[in-house]
C-alpha cells in the first residue's frame, strides 16, 4: 500500500493549530494514514482523500468547541473511520473517549491507530442498544450514523444523568429536531440546540444538535429498525 501524502491547505492552517496545538502532528499521521489506507479499506471513499482536511478531520475537531471543558467520559457512536472519535481525542486529550462500532474491520482500523498514535482509545465492537443499562457516558457523539429519531433512540439510554447528546448534522438539523420531538422527550432528552461552530475559520461550519439528558432519565431504549 502506497503512502498518500495530503497537506493541510494554508487556508485551515489558523483553525488547526487551534484546535490541535501542539498535538498537530499527531493529527498529521492521522490524516496521512486515513489518505493512505481508508479508500482500500472501505473507509472513505477515493474522492474524499482530497477534501480530507476540510470536509472530515477539521468539521471533527469543530465538534472539541461542543464539549465541554474538563475531564469528561464520551463514547463515539458509529466511529466508523475515526470521524469523529479519533480527531476528537487527538484535540481534547483531557477526554475519556471509547469509540464504539459494529464492523470488525473498522474496529481493527480503530485499534490499529489507536496503538500507532499511542491515544489511549476504548474500541467497542457493539451496537449502540446493546450498551444499554451496563454503561454510560457524560458526553455521547454520533456523525452520519442516523436520522436524529433513530439516533436518539439508540444513544440517549447511553448518556449519564444531565449528560448531553452531540449530533453532528447537515442542513437538515432543523427538521431532524422537529421530527424527533416526541421521542427526545419520551427518552428524557431535553433542551434540544442546534449550534454552529467555526463560522468564522471554515468556510462550511460544523453543526452539532446538542440534547441534554434530564436526571432520573428512563434507561429503556428502543431496538435497531
Amino acid at each position: 500500500m502506497r503512502p498518500v501524502v495530503i497537506f493541510l491547505p494554508d487556508h485551515l492552517r489558523p483553525p488547526a493549530e487551534r484546535l490541535f496545538g501542539e498535538r498537530f502532528g499527531l493529527v498529521e499521521q492521522f490524516a496521512q494514514l486515513l489518505a493512505s489506507e481508508g479508500p482500500e479499506r472501505g473507509l472513505i471513499g477515493p474522492r474524499e482523500v482530497e477534501r480530507l482536511w476540510e470536509r472530515h478531520i477539521l468539521n471533527c475537531a469543530l465538534l472539541a468547541d461542543a464539549v465541554p471543558g474538563g475531564p469528561a467520559t464520551v463514547a463515539d457512536v458509529g466511529s466508523g473511520a475515526g470521524l469523529p472519535g479519533v480527531v476528537l481525542a487527538i484535540a481534547r486529550p483531557d477526554l475519556s473517549i471509547t469509540l464504539v462500532e459494529t464492523m470488525q474491520r473498522r474496529t481493527t482500523w480503530l485499534e490499529e491507530v489507536d496503538q500507532q498514535l499511542g491515544l489511549g482509545l476504548e474500541v467497542v465492537r457493539a451496537r449502540a442498544e446493546e450498551l444499554h443499562g451496563s454503561r454510560s457516558f457524560e458526553v455521547v457523539t454520533a456523525r452520519a450514523v442516523a436520522a436524529l429519531d433513530k439516533l436518539a433512540r439508540w444513544t440517549l439510554p447511553l448518556v449519564a444523568d444531565g449528560g448531553q447528546l452531540l449530533a453532528m448534522k447537515g442542513s437538515s438539523a432543523p427538521a431532524e429536531v422537529d421530527k424527533a420531538h416526541k421521542v427526545l422527550t419520551r427518552l428524557g432528552g431535553t433542551d434540544p440546540r442546534i449550534v454552529k461552530y467555526g463560522g468564522d475559520e471554515v468556510e462550511v461550519p460544523t453543526t452539532v444538535v446538542h440534547v441534554r439528558r434530564r436526571a432520573q432519565a428512563t434507561r429503556k431504549g428502543e431496538p435497531r429498525a
